[in-house]
């Protein structure tokens, strides 16, 4: 695996230990030809003025592959949420650039569903907004909702979903606004172990289907290990690009397996060293 460190004066790192010989065969590595959908270029965002302003992130270097998924980790209040709304458009930077080539998704921890619609309705909203005619948008509904396994369940209200299905009705929403990019903030955080495993399996399956490009925030090491191409990881507060890890390992992956928690324990242990160095915030 390739640990890359990128903030300046990072300490040199310690070669990561062998694959398990039975591990799985590595994935093939996306060539370095393939041109970015995200390219953030010395993005900072301060929240504040003068001597109140608050540093959230600061020149933080990243490039997101077209068709990759992308993990970002790190402490709390490290600035993860703030880039994903810059790159979504929802702020904009106090100094740098963040360039975007496709349209934008952002998902939350929260399935932020409007409670007095439908899931049919929910789901929809995006396309009514588009003005698709009501015939080919319930057609569109239909197939969205039986892509993340809800076929039937459109006149059901949020409130008679599990969390789970709220975050497949979340999904089926995001991929309305036929997105080639999806932003995804911790949407699996509230979730418990087994569906979330369940939800990895699925976003993994629509991820290679229909060749998006993800950037996904997470506090959870073991679940970046699990889903990502790379693992960015971010310095406490302000937000630095510390290190990038690619992950080798073959796909599927199952969150037990041993080699993703050797990468989870790789990084866990040089985001200890960002905490030490840069202290809670």
């Amino acid at each position: 695996m390739t640990i890359v460190n990128d903030e300046p004066g990072a300490p040199t790192p310690v070669p990561a230990p062998p694959v398990a010989s039975d591990a799985p065969a590595p994935a093939p590595t996306s060539p370095a030809s393939v041109p970015a959908a995200i390219r953030c270029r010395g993005l900072s965002k301060a929240f504040g003025t003068a001597r109140n302003a608050v540093v959230a992130l600061d020149r933080v270097d990243l490039d997101v592959r077209a068709g990759e998924f992308v993990c970002v980790v790190g402490a709390s209040g490290c600035g993860k949420s703030t880039l994903l709304n810059l790159v979504a458009g929802l702020d904009a930077p106090t100094r740098g650039q963040v360039d975007v080539v496709g349209r934008t998704a952002l998902m939350f921890q929260d399935s932020a569903l409007f409670p007095w619609l439908t899931v049919a309705d929910n789901v929809g909203l995006p396309l009514r907004l588009a003005g698709m005619p009501k015939g080919a948008r319930q057609a569109r509904v239909e197939e969205l909702l039986a892509s993340v396994h809800l076929a039937g369940q459109g006149e059901r209200r949020p409130h008679e979903l599990s969390g789970g299905m709220r975050q497949r009705v979340a999904l089926a929403r995001a991929l309305a606004q036929e997105a080639e990019i999806l932003l995804m903030d911790e949407p699996f955080g509230a979730l418990d172990a087994m569906t979330r495993d369940l939800l990895h399996d699925e976003l993994e399956r629509l991820w290679v289907e229909r060749s998006l490009t993800i950037l996904f925030v997470t506090h959870n090491v073991r679940e970046a290990s699990r889903l990502g191409d790379r693992i960015a990881l971010l310095t406490s507060r302000p937000g630095r690009v510390a290190a990038t890890f690619d992950v080798p390992f073959a796909r599927p992956r199952r969150i037990e397996a041993p080699e993703v928690s050797e990468m989870a324990g790789l990084v866990t242990a040089r985001l200890r060293q960002e905490v030490a160095r840069h202290g809670p915030r």
